[in-house]
């Protein structure tokens, strides 16, 4: 089938649509957004980390990671301090640590819901098969 390559890609990303749409409504209601909580998550796995770093983990640029900061240490989130040279380190505050517990357990509910129709089995599988094409040997994170 000519087309498969491209409807397989098409229902991925329709997957991926689905889920960031149902993420930020809810995360919405709980007063902060899929970029700001994606934020805090990755700053929760590399406390410390440049914004560089931290702007890969997140799919953006330096200069929208730049402005995702700052708005999360206006809202009292994160910390910024100087680190080494011109790098600027990046930690949760206590503020931050509660807002992405909320999102953890939101995530969780929102994800189940996602894939309810498919069975542990499946899900298994289909986390196998998307780790091989993104050369991932396991371990990977939502």
């Amino acid at each position: 089938m000519p087309d498969e390559p491209q409807l397989l890609g098409r229902a991925v990303k329709q997957a991926q649509y689905r889920q960031h749409r149902a993420l930020d409504s809810r995360l919405a209601a709980a007063g902060t957004t899929l970029a700001q909580w994606d934020a805090l998550r990755a700053i929760s796995r590399t406390p410390g980390a440049s914004a560089r770093t931290l702007a890969s983990a997140t799919f953006q640029s330096e200069q929208a990671f730049g402005t995702l900061a700052g708005r999360l240490t206006t809202l009292g989130l994160i910390e910024r301090r100087p680190g080494v040279g011109r790098r600027i380190e990046h930690y949760l505050t206590s503020s931050g640590e509660e807002v992405l517990g909320t999102g953890h357990r939101i995530a969780d509910e929102v994800l189940a819901t996602c894939y309810s129709d498919l069975s542990p089995a499946d899900r298994a599988t289909l986390l196998h098969l998307l780790q091989r094409i993104h050369g991932i040997d396991g371990g990977a994170e939502a």
